[in-house]
C-alpha cells in the first residue's frame, strides 16, 4: 500500500498539471521519463525522488514545497476527505476554476454571488 505521503504528492503533481493545462505525455517528455511513469507517481504506485521531483516542479512552475502543502503529519493512513474525492470530480472543479480566472474581473464577483446562490438552495450530495 502507498505512503500516504506519496498520495498526496502525486495528487498535487496530477492537480498542478491539470491546472496548467498540461498532458502526462508533456510532462514526461519536459521531465524526461515514460509518460507511464508520470501516470505511476500519480496514482502512487512509484515514489518520486527529491531531484525528479525538482524538475517536476520546474516544470509545472511552482516550488517544490507545493506538493507538501495541505498534508498532515500526523496523519497516519490516507482515509481523509481529500483522498476520497474522485479524479473527475478533482478535474471538473479545476476546469471551474479555470473557466473563472478567463472571467473579465469586472464580472467575477457576479458569478460568484450565482455560483453561492445555487449553493444555498441546493441540497449536498
Amino acid at each position: 500500500m502507498p505512503h500516504p505521503v506519496d498520495i498526496h504528492v502525486g495528487k498535487r503533481i496530477r492537480t498542478r498539471r491539470w491546472t496548467v493545462d498540461e498532458t502526462q505525455k508533456y510532462l514526461a517528455e519536459k521531465v524526461g521519463v515514460k509518460c507511464q511513469q508520470i501516470q505511476n507517481y500519480e496514482v502512487a504506485s512509484n515514489r518520486v525522488s527529491a531531484s525528479r521531483l525538482w524538475d517536476i516542479s520546474k516544470v509545472l512552475g511552482v516550488d517544490v514545497t507545493y506538493f507538501f502543502e495541505g498534508f498532515d503529519p500526523r496523519q497516519e493512513t490516507s482515509d481523509t476527505h481529500e483522498f476520497h474525492r474522485t479524479a473527475s470530480q478533482e478535474k471538473e472543479a479545476i476546469a471551474l476554476v479555470q473557466s473563472y480566472y478567463k472571467i473579465p474581473k469586472h464580472q467575477r464577483p457576479i458569478f460568484l454571488q450565482l455560483a453561492k446562490s445555487l449553493t444555498d438552495n441546493t441540497p449536498a450530495d
